[in-house]
């Protein structure tokens, strides 16, 4: 949407109508079955391809945080990086990726999780976090909790302070949310929803 105003000769973006977490909820795309029957997937793709909805997700997170003291802000592989990244940008403040284990080639620490079958593998350099940093945690959503819990215990290892871990979406039909509770995290999330498909 394009507003004039008898001061400006230019159009200026404004938000969506509603600038509002029920906007942003809206324009998740909902795919069922993927990546396997029974789960409800939400593509967040959509929200990053506008630049409307893009800014409001960061700003809501940017109002959030912003008086919060943060020190550095972390982003999980791979949607992490996108948000934590414009997040840190926005809020002044360095950003650290927790990528995936034989991608960083620094000194790191690991943390390995469970999967359904197996295991996975994060890490984080070594010199990312100093001890007593003030950091907040950034993924897209919180599913069964094991990356994020991950991504917490290597903020721990270096000695860092965990501010929130935050995220869109929480998955309240899964157990990540209430695990990375009890782990003593806090855990914020612009939306919650139910990740698995009914009937």
């Amino acid at each position: 949407m394009a507003l004039k105003t008898s001061n400006m000769e230019h159009a200026m973006l404004v938000h969506p109508e509603a600038m509002s977490v029920g906007a942003l909820a809206d324009k998740i795309r909902k795919i069922e079955n993927w990546p396997q029957k029974g789960i409800l997937f939400h593509d967040i793709t959509p929200v990053l391809q506008s630049a409307e909805y893009f800014r409001l997700l960061v700003d809501l997170l940017v109002y959030r945080y912003m008086d919060q003291k943060i020190d550095i802000v972390a982003g999980l592989d791979a949607r992490g990086f996108i948000i934590g990244a414009a997040l840190a940008y926005q809020l002044n403040v360095g950003f650290v990726p927790i990528r995936k284990k034989g991608k960083l080639p620094f000194e790191t620490v690991s943390q390995s999780y469970a999967l359904e079958y197996g295991e996975a593998t994060v890490e984080i350099h070594t010199d990312a976090v100093k001890p007593g940093s003030r950091v907040l945690l950034v993924d897209d959503l919180v599913a069964t909790g094991g990356t994020m819990l991950a991504g917490l215990e290597l903020i721990r290892k270096l000695g860092g302070e965990i501010v929130e871990a935050a995220a869109i979406l929480e998955f309240t039909d899964l157990q990540g949310g209430k695990n990375i509770r009890a782990s003593g995290a806090p855990l914020f999330t612009l939306l919650q929803n139910e990740g698995c498909m009914k009937g």
